[in-house]
């Protein structure tokens, strides 16, 4: 998909940030669509169908919390990429975002280069889609699912199963945040009992053979893939 295809909306109540974010985007050559509030924003929503939405989480008439819930409840928007650009970095708030099904939480104030980085690295997600689900490439890495096979710096990498299921299900979208529960579910499902240690033990075990920097830790949440 070529970026004139992609659509984004920003949704906040501040003049400057909507003109200066909405300027950035629109000059990397996006669809750039605005809301002052959350209400407006899930109308927005609605019409223009965009691919990302950006919104922020203090607004009057609707927060960004309860716009994010309101809009994942759509049928058509049950995946769309969504982020949280807000000056709240409180742990609740963070996870109150996730909650509401959130993808991303971009915390103000942010320089527009980086902001328009992390919005490229969210968008990658459409690309990976796009490919297909057997192969998968992020960075430097190739992810072979009908294989099993990791290509790191054309190397090849021979990973334990689980540890194959976690890159490969993190490494999918990456910037998401995929919860606890959501990667249990996904990797080990009904197979056998297991808790949040495990996960943390198979992301340690990655980390040493992917690289620290590649899996961040979102505190009470899960985790997610950086690229």
């Amino acid at each position: 998909m070529k970026k004139k295809e992609i659509k984004i909306l920003l949704v906040d109540d501040e003049p400057d940030i909507l003109e200066i974010v909405g300027y950035n985007l629109s000059n990397e050559g996006y669809q750039v669509v605005t809301a002052e509030n959350g209400k407006e924003g899930v109308k927005m929503a609605k019409k223009h169908n965009p691919h990302l939405i950006i919104l922020d989480v203090m607004m009057p008439e609707m927060d960004g919390i309860e716009a994010c819930e309101q809009i994942r409840k759509l049928p058509e928007h049950a995946e769309t990429i969504i982020t949280f650009l807000t000056a709240r970095g409180e742990d609740y708030s963070q996870v109150a975002g996730y909650d509401a099904g959130a993808d991303d939480y971009i915390t103000k104030p942010i320089k527009p280069k980086v902001l328009v980085s992390k919005v490229k690295a969210l968008l990658r997600r459409l690309k990976e889609e796009e490919e297909g689900d057997s192969l998968v490439k992020v960075g430097d890495l190739v992810i072979n699912r009908e294989e099993y096979k990791i290509i790191k710096d054309k190397k090849e990498l021979v990973l334990p199963r689980k540890e194959f299921e976690l890159l490969s299900l993190l490494a999918s979208k990456p910037g998401k945040v995929f919860k606890r529960e959501d990667i249990l579910d996904k990797v080990w499902g009904n197979e056998v009992v297991v808790g949040g240690r495990t996960i943390d033990v198979h992301i340690r075990k990655l980390r040493e053979k992917i690289g620290d920097k590649r899996f961040k830790t979102i505190k009470g949440v899960g985790y997610k893939f950086v690229v």
